[in-house]
């Protein structure tokens, strides 16, 4: 039996933080599909196939990960997918509280799916796409926290 993890997110854009957990993912699982949530709640700079295309270039030395796209709720794509595990990333204690809230949520949706929580590197905690993004329109160096694709999409959306 293949062991499956969904890797969610809105990945708006996606950071090298959002890539230590996924490269750190697919060490443990034999397949890591990286899914692209569409969070009706953020307002998004790039579109769901911009991201998808960013997470793919970003990924693409990794040859059991995968990038796809739901509009469904995580656990029902999880089910689908015949997935057994979710993984999420954690940069601080802050992050804890709202991840155990979904966390319990999914669980009670479906229990048969694990969901792994993983810190990320002390030196991306205080990444996130949203703190990329600010940085980003002010033509700030990115460099150091996104793939160079990932910076040049960025540059070419705020110029």
């Amino acid at each position: 039996m293949t062991r499956l993890a969904i890797c969610p997110g809105s990945f708006d854009p996606v950071t090298y933080g959002h890539l230590d957990i996924i490269k750190r993912g697919a060490k443990i699982f034999d397949h890591v599909i990286v899914a692209v949530f569409n969070n009706q709640s953020k307002d998004p700079l790039f579109t769901v196939e911009e991201r998808i295309e960013l997470l793919k270039d970003s990924t693409k030395e990794l040859s059991n990960v995968t990038v796809d796209s739901s509009n469904s709720l995580l656990m029902d794509y999880a089910k689908s997918k015949n997935a057994q595990a979710i993984i999420r990333g954690l940069r601080a204690v802050s992050d804890f509280e709202y991840e155990m809230q979904i966390t319990s949520m999914n669980r009670h949706l479906y229990e048969d799916i694990e969901t792994f929580f993983m810190m990320t590197k002390n030196q991306y905690s205080f990444l996130s796409s949203s703190i990329v993004k600010e940085v980003a329109k002010y033509r700030a160096n990115v460099s150091e926290m996104v793939p160079k694709v990932v910076q040049e999409a960025l540059e070419k959306k705020f110029r």
